[in-house]
């Protein structure tokens, strides 16, 4: 397996789950026989060479990323689809979350893993998941000037909007610190090397996991289901916690959050502003956080009646303001042509039957010009939304026309030799530009596609035949020990599984 992997990834022992398409392998499994296993997946007929590998439990030995990493050994695969998400008519689908993830390279062996840290006494205060588990973070201390400084991450990952859907998430890490990953990789943003991450390495560092629904809002439940709506109160417990480890006597601190993460980091800003002392600098950032109320390609408005579905299940009316009235100052970064979007909300499955746009969606260059024109309308509206915003000094943009989705937490695209760049900055150049105010009016609009050559393109795999599976056809095939009747056994279960 050197040839695909690292010696130390396939050398990997026991006692770690093996998460394949979410699907658990268990932890007796030696990693060097699932990893054979994979690669016969990988080989067998309509696979394409996709699969997403996760690694769960104690994952301190292992000298790489535990999760998202992009098996290509195989020429057909171009991406890692990894799960989480729902349309807007409700059906669960194995298509979204962590899209940051998907170009995930892997990283040099001293890669830190962050430990997970679990809540403790947050369900006395009714702060728990979906399932009703402890929520967790994991914590990365800062050193020497940054010892004072506090940057918190909302990890994101889609939403639930029904019942149904809602069931489903909570037999996941996104509804449930049971399937939370032990320990995670901290790069981009989060990173503690200077080179990597020059103006946040040395702050303390905390990813806030996500396991609501619902962008760390609503504070209700379902007595039937046993569903626990409490992101509002997850968020409250959580920054209780971050006060009581020092952020109390924070002298500078950014909340930031990519996707659905990047949405709280909106929605609470001005909650983070007021639990600081007024002496403290405090800013927030928002990573493809932002999501428009588009007209879908069938002229419908799927993600409004994604949204619609999620405040409805979770009660959420009442907590929920018209009034554009954001006071502390925050930074938008979204990609002109987000792929979470053209995905989820202009060429969703249910809006797109007969698969015209499937083609496009997953591979820009596949479009013709008359697809390329709806995303130009696209961008449009995304400009005109910010133009108000855009009109405050105190706050920064940066809008590239890329097809990607989450720049913060990977290294490639936040700040690498060959990351994207626009004006001749890179993403961590003008955020810290803007957080450090090292530079007025810190805003960067890119022109619009094609011309952006720096650009970190997602590309998608989704043949037809691939693994792509539902909530009704889902089911865990455990990966059997490396043997004479493992590839015959995979290529039977996967036809099961389209």
């Amino acid at each position: 397996m050197s040839d695909i992997f690292p010696g130390d990834f396939a050398a990997a022992e026991t006692g770690i789950f093996w998460d394949i398409e979410d699907c658990k392998i268990p932890d007796d499994l030696n990693a060097g026989d699932a990893l054979k296993n994979i690669k016969s997946a990988l080989s067998s007929d309509g696979h394409h060479g996709t699969v997403s590998v996760r690694a769960y439990g104690d994952t301190t030995g292992l000298d790489f990323p535990s999760e998202g990493i992009k098996l290509n050994h195989f020429p057909a695969v171009a991406a890692v689809v990894q799960s989480g998400s729902s349309d807007g008519f409700g059906k669960p689908r194995d298509t979204e979350t962590a899209i940051s993830f998907l170009e995930y390279k892997l990283m040099a062996p001293s890669v830190p893993m962050i430990p997970l840290t679990l809540i403790h006494g947050a369900d006395s205060k009714g702060a728990v998941c979906l399932d009703g588990t402890l929520p967790g973070y994991h914590l990365d201390r800062g050193f020497g000037s940054g010892a004072n400084s506090w940057l918190i991450q909302l990890e994101g990952g889609g939403w639930c909007n029904n019942h149904r859907s809602c069931v489903y998430r909570k037999t996941s890490r996104r509804g449930s610190s049971k399937f939370m990953e032990k320990a995670l990789a901290f790069t981009g943003i989060l990173s503690n090397r200077s080179e990597e991450n020059p103006d946040f390495f040395n702050w303390n560092r905390i990813k806030l996991r996500y396991c609501d629904g619902a962008s760390f809002s609503g504070d209700s439940q379902d007595e039937s289901s046993q569903l626990f709506y409490r992101g509002q109160r997850i968020w409250q417990v959580a920054m209780e916690e971050f006060l009581s480890l020092g952020m109390k006597q924070a002298n500078q601190a950014l909340l930031s959050g990519c996707s659905a993460g990047g949405l709280a980091s909106i929605l609470h800003c001005d909650e983070f502003r007021e639990l600081l002392p007024s002496s403290t600098k405090v800013k927030c950032l928002s990573d493809a956080g932002m999501f428009l109320d588009s007209v879908d390609v069938s002229g419908g408005h799927s993600l409004r009646n994604m949204f619609q579905g999620v405040v409805t299940v979770q009660n959420l009316q009442k907590d929920l303001s018209s009034r554009q009235d954001i006071k502390t100052p925050m930074f938008l970064l979204n990609t002109a042509y987000d792929s979470w979007q053209i995905q989820e909300s202009l060429a969703p499955p249910t809006a797109d039957p007969g698969g015209i746009w499937k083609a496009c969606k997953s591979d820009h260059s596949r479009c013709n010009s008359s697809q390329i024109q709806f995303f130009q309308e696209f961008r449009n509206q995304m400009l005109f939304a910010v133009n108000s915003f855009s009109n405050s000094d105190q706050n920064g943009l940066y809008i590239n026309s890329c097809f990607a989705h989450c720049q913060t937490e990977r290294q490639d695209t936040w700040f690498a030799q060959d990351s994207p760049q626009l004006n001749g900055k890179r993403v961590a150049e003008s955020v810290g530009d803007w957080y450090f105010d090292r530079a007025k009016n810190v805003k960067a609009i890119d022109c619009p596609y094609p011309c952006d050559t720096t650009c970190h393109n997602l590309i998608f795999d989704f043949d037809q035949s691939a693994i792509e599976i539902s909530a009704s056809s889902r089911f865990c095939f455990p990966v059997i020990r490396a043997s004479l009747v493992s590839l015959m056994l995979i290529k039977f279960i996967l036809q099961f599984l389209v």
